[in-house]
């Protein structure tokens, strides 16, 4: 009788039946949307390689700009500094007294001091620009990165 049974039971039984058509539709769905993240993914790099390429091109360009100005402002000041002290030395040998040299070395140096201060203060100036200026184009690309990983 058991043996009946278990006859009975396995023809009842039914296996499941594979479908080779529908799991090669979902293999290929899985590849083709592999694909198509692997696209976007690649884009995304692409640009983003590209805007720091762009970043970075404008960022040398500005550090040669900022460069050839600061070189313009030492070449300045050191075309001044040359000059006072040339005007200084001839006035010096001009003098005819001592109390006259005193005087002279007296008000050329009042004088080099507020000159340098002044000088000090647009080399001051120029630097922070250059840095700003140099480091404007890498901080907006890092911005706009910052917000696009916030969006996505």
């Amino acid at each position: 009788m058991s043996r009946t049974k278990t006859a009975e039971t396995i023809e009842n039984v039914e296996f499941p039946s594979f479908d080779a058509s529908k799991a090669t539709d979902q293999i290929r769905a899985f590849a083709e949307k592999g694909v198509e993240q692997s696209k976007e993914a690649y884009a995304k790099l692409k640009t983003g390689a590209e805007e720091t390429q762009k970043a970075l091109e404008s960022t040398y360009e500005t550090a040669k700009t900022v460069s050839s100005d600061l070189s313009l402002k030492t070449i300045s000041a050191l075309r001044a500094n040359a000059e006072a002290g040339f005007s200084h030395l001839e006035a010096l040998i001009g003098a005819k007294s001592l109390s006259e040299v005193v005087e002279l070395q007296t008000a050329f140096l009042r004088k080099r001091v507020e000159m340098t201060v002044e000088q000090a203060k647009d080399f001051q100036t120029v630097a922070s620009k250059a840095a700003e200026d140099v480091s404007k184009p890498i901080k907006t690309a890092f911005e706009k990165a910052i917000k696009e990983i916030k969006v996505a």
